[in-house]
C-alpha cells in the first residue's frame, strides 16, 4: 500500500490529538469521480467503558457505522485512501491538518488555523471520568 507510511504519520497526529484532548473530528472526503461512498466521519465514543472511534460511512442512500479501537481504526481507514478518497482532515482545537493527494498522487500534509474551538464532548467527558 503506497500511502501507508504517509497516512501513518498523519494518523499519529490523530492519536496524539486524542491523547492531548484536542481532537474534534476526522473526515475523509474528496472522492475520485462519483462514488457510492461520499464521506467517512470519525468521532470518539465510549463503548464498553473504553474510548473508541465511531466510523460513519456516508453513502448516497445510507449510513453504516462501525466501532473500532483507536489503533484498529487506522487499518480500516487506510483502505479508503486513494480509493476513493483524496483527502483526510483532522480537526483539533489547536490546528486543522489536511492530508491530500494530488492528481499525480503526491502527498501533502498542511496545517491551518483551527476550525473548532472545543474538543469532542465525548472525549472530554471520558477523560473527566478517569
Amino acid at each position: 500500500m503506497p500511502f501507508k507510511e504517509t497516512f501513518s504519520e498523519f494518523y499519529n497526529k490523530v492519536k496524539t490529538s486524542i491523547e492531548d484532548k484536542t481532537f474534534a473530528k476526522l473526515t475523509l472526503a474528496k472522492t475520485i469521480g462519483n462514488t457510492e461512498l461520499m464521506n467517512i466521519y470519525v468521532r470518539p465514543i465510549v463503548e464498553e467503558s473504553m474510548l473508541q472511534l465511531e466510523l460513519k460511512f456516508k453513502f448516497q442512500q445510507e449510513e453504516i457505522i462501525e466501532i473500532k479501537p483507536i489503533d484498529d481504526a487506522f487499518d480500516r481507514l487506510i483502505e479508503f485512501i486513494n480509493n476513493p478518497f483524496l483527502s483526510a482532515i483532522l480537526f483539533t482545537t489547536e490546528f486543522d491538518l489536511t492530508y491530500k493527494l494530488n492528481k499525480k498522487r503526491a502527498v501533502s500534509i498542511t496545517e491551518q488555523s483551527p476550525t473548532f474551538g472545543n474538543a469532542s464532548p465525548v472525549l472530554l467527558e471520558f477523560i473527566k471520568e478517569d
